[in-house]
């Protein structure tokens, strides 16, 4: 078993016991890094208001280290000042320093430098990476440490690494001992936890002794399959003596409560408290789908909006809460079980519900109602009441309470049935929350149910009832769950919007005599990445003269990438790193602006881009020499599929045979030369296909077809892949010589903040405004006071939005070469109140494409963030 049994903080069965108080909590994600420190108070009092009692709180590395060596822990990056509000906000914090964190922040966290240490293998247990590491460790561990519940502070749980199982780590359990190891050191004493992201427990801790497993759910909201996944779970860790911690989950609230009864000791749905990313701190990712820039609006659709709006959801917090509150340790220590035929009903709901059988006595059902209608569903008779039928709203999940003796809450008797949630319960009675008629049933001992029906309660208007059943009297009060409180007694205002009143547009601005960039460069014999000029967020310029040169190859540029050829440019790239052929059409000069939306938060091989430890910037540039096209005379190793001697020649997957998804070898020479970089392009790729040269395996996807052959490379290539018919298209060699002789400008982050916050003269200009593609214009708009969401009209054009000495954020107007963006809002810029100076700059660019750029208007729109008082 592990745990801290004797600690202020332990580890049981019935979950994390702080203080010996056995309870299931809930968890919500607040990330101090995604909201001005000016509102971390309100935050958190939000938070601690519906009831949650924990907050889980990444700490990101690169955050906090702004380069190498220099550190900051200050201002809106004090960590110890947020943790101590969260401690006098009443908030037990789960801490979560990493190394890496995922979180969809830029590299999840690994400061982007890392990876130009050669040798270096990120979240492996290499010494090199693990003196980093250390590096990190010993700076936030001590802020921990200081911090801990029982010695005055909030934090009651660390969490060593992230989601770890979905990572090709060599040895889980040198890496996560190693981490532990470090923990200990710094005098971490509560308790060690380690996320599995896809289910797999020893993959996410590494069967590390002293370090314990958590497990993140996101199903969908709608499968019927999640109480028995989640109770097999809540079963393997009971036999170990653990709980069951969800660290990671969903945010709707009928999916925590059908963890609630399937065995979840702690609920931790994943950004109830959503935020905001400033500065060029997004990341790009897959999510399945590979490429996509993550918003700078962080938004999953939590309890709070990015500005701190109060949601519709807040009230189903309290009352969730409020259950777990009242039924205290009876719930905490119960045990979950399969509850097949419990009820039955026509709606789509669980194949195989829960409840928890409670200690004590009693059971807490779930009854979710997976469709988009209300539902009828009849509970099956059981402890002398009979089958009666209640109604269950769409996309909700009932919590039915039968048989719960009333002693240990000074009453008597036993709750033999209630329909609605159970909020309160005490010496007189119990009350409920619902939206629908309902049942209740009391029994006085040794008798016999007595049941009554119930109306449901208007907002503001309970209803009351009187049991009576031999000799014995319990009240009842129904709560519609607006009137239910939560633990400080209050009830919050109804839900307000996250912005108020219709957007007010702007068509006048000043335009600023501010130069863009200061043209000071460096030469450079080939274009540098950014990372190794100190660019490890911001932008970089290169020039360079490529007469001569018929098209141009670039392999690995990212994130936004914006050529011209003599001064014209040309269509933006954000291609994630795949390779793209550039013709050149007898210009002399190439210019590129490229500009780091992010580092991937994930680890994705179909996109170079989207590797862990990728870097940013022009990537390698080649002036094409030749090409060939080799799509003919492979030949062909068809295996079982039969293949005689001599091998048949055939084109690149032109071999066809009856049995479809066998493997086929296709094998040749390639006309390489020991001087020359090569580049093999396998255009019309529809599936990953191995590809072997000269001895070594790697991958190549569909989306980035191409293979990098490095001067004498290539003598023997051999592609493996299913056959499909149709999967495989053409092959073309392209010879290449490097472009060289580079002048490169350096444009970091804190360069460009610096630049925005230059005095300048200023003209007034009407808008639209219309730049020319590839110019740049810096813009300054008043704002009315307080906090605003800013957005814009127009098409063409990308849009830098600065103020209060951060970059806000960046918007991109519709044009053909924009990538997928995933989060929150893509077109909303954020100024809090406490930021807002009554003035914004935007420094806009115009873009190419079928239209003529134009910003045709500023839109601004009050936010909600001070809705709640």
């Amino acid at each position: 078993m592990t745990a801290h049994q004797t600690a202020p903080v332990a580890l049981r069965t019935s979950g994390l016991v702080i203080d010996g108080r056995e309870q299931v909590l809930a968890c919500a994600s607040l990330f101090y890094f995604r909201i001005p420190w000016e509102e971390w108070a309100a935050r958190l009092a939000q938070v601690r208001a519906t009831g949650y009692e924990l907050v889980d709180v990444y700490v990101p590395w690169n955050f906090h280290e702004l380069a190498p060596g220099e550190w900051d822990f200050t201002g809106r990056r004090d960590l110890g000042r947020f943790l101590d509000l969260a401690h006098a906000a009443g908030l037990g914090v789960v801490a979560r320093p990493g190394p890496y964190i995922c979180s969809e922040w830029d590299g999840g966290a690994l400061p982007a430098w890392l990876p130009l240490e050669p040798g270096l293998a990120l979240r492996q247990a290499e010494p090199r990476y693990l003196a980093h590491v250390e590096r990190w460790f010993d700076r936030v561990l001590p802020l921990l440490a200081q911090r801990q519940h029982g010695r005055g502070g909030s934090v009651v749980a660390v969490q060593l690494e992230n989601e770890l199982d979905f990572f090709d780590t060599a040895d889980r359990g040198a890496y996560v001992g190693a981490l532990r190891d470090m923990a200990l050191r710094h005098g971490i004493e509560v308790p060690l936890v380690a996320c599995a992201g896809q289910g797999d427990l020893e993959g996410a801790t590494g069967g590390v002794p002293g370090v314990t497993p958590a497990f993140n759910f996101y199903p969908d909201d709608r499968s019927p399959f999640l109480e028995p996944e989640v109770r097999r779970y809540a079963d393997l860790l009971a036999a170990r003596g653990e709980p069951l911690l969800v660290t990671e989950t969903n945010r709707r609230h009928v999916t925590l409560r059908r963890l609630l009864v399937s065995g979840a000791r702690v609920l931790a749905p994943y950004l109830q408290a959503s935020g905001y990313d400033f500065g060029f701190t997004p990341s790009v990712g897959n999510w399945g789908d590979p490429g996509g820039f993550m918003t700078h609006d962080y938004d999953f659709g939590g309890f709070l909006s990015p500005t701190g709006a109060p949601r519709p959801e807040t009230v189903e917090a309290r009352v969730l809460t409020a259950v777990a509150r009242t039924l205290g340790p009876r719930l905490a220590r119960g045990v979950p079980e399969a509850a097949d035929g419990a009820y039955a009903t026509q709606a789509p709901t669980s194949s195989s519900p829960s409840r928890v059988a409670l200690d004590g006595g009693g059971t807490l059902l779930g009854v979710p109602n997976l469709g988009d209608e209300p539902a009828d569903v009849e509970l099956a008779a059981a402890g002398g009441v009979p089958a009666v039928t209640l109604t269950v709203s769409a996309h909700a999940c009932a919590l039915v309470v039968r048989d719960l003796p009333l002693d240990g809450f000074g009453g008597r008797g036993t709750l033999t049935l209630a329909t609605g949630d159970l909020v309160g319960a005490g010496p007189h009675g119990v009350e409920l929350a619902a939206t629908v008629p309902g049942v209740v049933a009391f029994a006085a001992p040794a008798g016999t149910p007595t049941l009554v029906r119930l109306d449901a309660p208007a907002p503001g208007v309970p209803v009351r009832a009187v049991v009576r059943a031999d000799g014995e009297q319990w009240d009842v009060v129904v709560r519609h769950p607006q009137d239910v409180p939560g633990p400080d007694g209050a009830v919050d205002p109804p839900a307000a919007q996250d912005a108020a009143g219709d957007p007010a547009a702007v068509r006048t601005a000043r335009r600023l005599d501010l130069p863009t960039r200061t043209h000071a460069t460096r030469a450079h014999r080939t274009a540098p990445a950014s990372e190794e000029i100190g660019v490890h967020r911001g932008r970089v310029h290169y020039a360079a003269d490529v007469t001569g040169a018929a098209e141009l190859l670039l392999e690995g540029a990212g994130d936004v990438v914006d050529l011209a050829l003599d001064g014209r440019a040309l269509a933006t790239v954000a291609r994630f790193g795949a390779s793209v052929v550039v013709p050149v059409g007898g210009a002399r000069a190439l210019t590129a602006t490229v500009e780091t939306w992010g580092h991937p938060n994930f680890d994705d091989v179909r996109l170079p881009g989207l590797r862990m430890g990728s870097l940013r910037g022009l990537g390698r540039v080649w002036s094409v020499l030749g090409r060939e096209d080799v799509h003919a005379l492979w030949t062909v190793d068809a295996g079982a599929q039969w293949a005689g001697r001599p091998a048949p020649v055939r084109p690149l997957g032109g071999w066809s045979s009856t049995r479809v998804g066998a493997p086929v070898t296709y094998r040749r020479d390639l006309d390489v030369d020991g001087v020359h970089d090569h580049a093999l392009h396998l255009p019309g790729l529809a599936a990953p296909v191995t590809v072997t040269v000269d001895g070594v395996e790697c991958l190549v996807t569909p989306q980035d077809p191409w293979l990098h052959l490095a001067p004498g490379a290539g003598a023997e290539v051999a592609l493996t892949a299913p056959h499909v018919p149709g999967t495989l298209g053409g092959a073309v060699l392209l010879r290449l010589a490097p472009v060289e002789g580079w002048q490169v400008e350096p444009q970091t982050d804190r360069e460009l903040v610096a630049l925005a916050g230059r005095d300048a003269p200023a003209a007034p200009v009407d808008l639209p405004l219309r730049p020319a593609p590839g110019e740049e214009v810096w813009l300054e708009v008043d704002l009315p006071a307080g906090g605003c969401s800013v957005r814009f009209s127009g098409t063409h054009v990308r849009v830098a939005a600065y103020a209060h000495g951060e970059l806000l954020g960046r918007v991109w107007l519709e044009d053909a070469a924009r990538p997928r963006f995933t989060g929150g809002d893509p077109g909303r810029v954020w100024l809090p109140a406490a930021w807002n100076s009554g003035t914004i700059r935007l420094m806009v660019r115009g873009t190419v494409g079928a239209a003529e750029p134009e910003l045709a208007a500023v839109l601004v729109q009050p936010t909600g963030e001070s809705a709640w008082p």
